[in-house]
């Protein structure tokens, strides 16, 4: 089963000196955490904001083949975890044909933002068991930890 998601924000984890793209269930309460770098930050943090670049970046470029070939992005969705690695899919159709391209979940969050798709995340992925220490992290955050990042 699927559960739509939506990007709930950006926060910077001092500790690992990378970025938390975090979702929230669209009419629910779960949440996911995936650690990302500071490039996909930056780029989900320019689709957020709907800022435009001077020239493409990777993500405008991905989009832009897109609807250059009109190819329609149906879904995004984060498939699995295995040894702390996310997989997602992107979810593509061309004419009657749907095609599944294998991606990073940020990367698949980044084009779904900027073609306005749907992100989903496995119940699999929801039902893994996080750390107590994660968990904790989790309910202490405060507004001040999501930064200046969105």
């Amino acid at each position: 089963m699927l559960i739509q998601m939506k990007v709930e924000g950006l926060l910077f984890d001092p500790r690992s000196g990378m970025y938390i793209l975090l979702l929230q269930q669209i009419d629910g309460m779960e949440t996911l955490p995936i650690w990302i770098g500071k490039p996909e930050a930056d780029s989900i943090a320019l689709a957020i904001g709907k800022v435009a670049t001077p020239r493409p970046l990777t993500h405008d470029l991905i989009k832009n083949i897109f609807d250059v070939l009109k190819i329609n992005v149906s879904r995004v969705v984060i498939t699995e975890i295995i040894d702390n690695t996310y997989y997602a899919i992107i979810y593509i159709l061309n004419g009657n044909t749907e095609l599944l391209i294998d991606s990073r979940p940020s990367d698949a969050v980044a084009v779904a933002l900027r073609i306005g798709a749907p992100i989903f995340v496995s119940t699999d992925v929801l039902t893994f068991k996080k750390s107590d220490e994660l968990e904790e992290w989790l309910k202490n955050l405060k507004p001040e930890d999501f930064g200046n990042v969105m």
